[in-house]
């Protein structure tokens, strides 16, 4: 980028964060943005590789690897270095419809496979794209797109996460009137309620659900499709219609105690939280002054950490059935494979600075709940497993509240009988989106599976240049 040797002579740099003590008394995004001069430096870093792993984009070991879009990300690095700041976004907008969410929810697996890894540390691209966007929309370069005409064809979008919102405004680019129904109050599924203010502030949500309906998208809040309005309303209605309901039936630990009051999946939690942070009421399922256990060890899970935090729980604990991360690559990790090494998320992080102590416990399995008379929760039974032995040891933990956060089992919608589902997803013919009902396809979660924001966002890229596909071919038909 500059010289041929930056991404060893310059160290990687860490965005700071607002300090831990202070940020939990506030529900605004913990993290800083770099200087523009520090951004410079760590956008030379990247070695602009022949083969940039970094945009790759692929499984690995069930792992995600590289960039599922694609992004063009040595191009906007090398523009980013040389303060070409327009060009750059030019660049990032080119493959990503909504660099605003990924910058701030995605794990970044394109830095896990960065070239620069190997001999140093990946390059700061997540840090280097959110300054990017956020510039973007700051300079005013982010603009309504209305196109130029319109097909006359409908397309109904169920659902207004990621995949559905990026189907939407692929759709409408293509001049075809699109229409999104959203069985909440308020659009953006994941992104609005499942993902805590602090990591994606919902005005940036708002901010582009009101740019794509300046594009011409019309949005419907609370319509659940197959109470409010039938799939047969729809397909009479509309020219085709895509599933996007995304994969949000929790999967559930059924064991002694689970009907207690006091135990939650975790994304009720959240979802709960998060509106009575939007609402300015009192939160339905609320973590104040309770001993709260986090079951299960993924990203929701420090989400509930943080969460529980800011509500003012008396103490919080999360389990996970595996051991500690190491603190370095395994040889059988080796890259480009994402790394699976340990860190102290924001989550933890706080609870270290609040309890003094990380609140993750390993190679813990619950057995089960226990309750009072009034059928509330006090406490939970465990067993532990000795690290390479299996020794198993039980013990009790006191608890008011028990956010369960062990993934999602699939679709948690029983409206679409006549659909095809496989493994609880819906089932889409090869590489077409569509479903066995001709003018019905899907997209993100809910025919993939559990993934991250940018395989949703592929997907709904995806399946609108299928749908697209579709409709001229019919059309030409006709």
């Amino acid at each position: 980028m500059g010289t041929s040797t930056e991404f060893i002579d310059i160290k990687r740099a860490k965005p700071s964060e607002k300090n831990p003590i202070d940020r939990v008394k506030n529900w605004k995004e913990y993290q800083k943005p770099f200087s523009e001069k520090k951004l410079k430096q760590q956008a030379s870093r990247c070695m602009d590789c022949g083969t940039p792993f970094c945009q790759i984009g692929t499984i690995i070991n069930s792992s995600t690897s590289g960039c599922p879009l694609y992004n063009l990300i040595p191009e906007w690095n090398s523009l980013v270095h040389q303060g070409n700041w327009y060009e750059a976004y030019q660049r990032l907008a080119k493959t990503n419809n909504f660099p605003e969410f990924t910058a701030r929810a995605c794990p970044a697996p394109c830095e896990g496979s960065c070239t620069a890894g190997l001999p140093s540390e990946a390059v700061t691209i997540k840090s280097i794209e959110k300054a990017i966007i956020d510039r973007a929309f700051s300079e005013g370069w982010v603009k309504p797109r209305k196109p130029l005409r319109r097909t006359g064809l409908k397309i109904a979008v169920i659902g207004s996460g990621p995949a559905g919102l990026t189907a939407a405004d692929d759709l409408n680019q293509m001049g075809h009137s699109v229409t999104v129904f959203e069985r909440e109050d308020r659009f953006g599924g994941l992104l609005m309620y499942g993902i805590p203010n602090m990591k994606i502030d919902k005005k940036h949500v708002q901010r582009r659900i009101e740019l794509l309906q300046k594009e011409g998208i019309d949005f419907r809040a609370n319509m659940h499709v197959g109470i409010d309005i039938t799939i047969e309303e729809l397909e009479a209605s509309f020219d085709t219609v895509i599933l996007c309901i995304g994969a949000e039936k929790p999967r559930e630990l059924n064991i002694e105690g689970r009907h207690l009051k006091g135990v939650y999946p975790a994304m009720d939690y959240l979802t709960a939280s998060t509106k009575s942070y939007l609402n300015n009421s009192e939160a339905k399922i609320t973590a104040k002054d309770k001993r709260v256990i986090v079951i299960g060890g993924g990203d929701t899970g420090a989400d509930c950490v943080a969460t529980a935090i800011r509500q003012g729980c008396k103490s919080v604990v999360q389990f996970g059935k595996h051991g500690k991360l190491p603190s370095e690559r395994q040889k059988n990790n080796p890259w480009p494979e994402n790394p699976h090494i340990f860190s102290l998320d924001y989550a933890y992080e706080e609870a270290v600075n609040l309890f003094g102590e990380d609140p993750r416990q390993y190679f813990i399995q619950t057995k089960s709940f226990i309750g009072n008379e009034k059928g509330e929760v006090t406490r939970l039974k465990t067993i532990s497993f000795a690290s390479g032995n299996h020794e198993e040891s039980s013990r009790y933990w006191d608890a008011d509240l028990i956010l369960i956060a062990i993934g999602f089992e699939g679709v948690n919608d029983k409206h679409f009988q006549e659909i095809t589902k496989s493994q609880n997803r819906i089932a889409t013919n090869n590489n077409s989106f569509q479903t066995n009902k001709e003018g019905i396809f899907a997209a993100g979660d809910a025919r993939r599976g559990q993934s991250l924001i940018v395989w949703a966002i592929q997907e709904g890229k995806k399946a609108a240049i299928e749908i697209d596909n579709y409709l001229t071919r019919k059309t030409a038909v006709i």
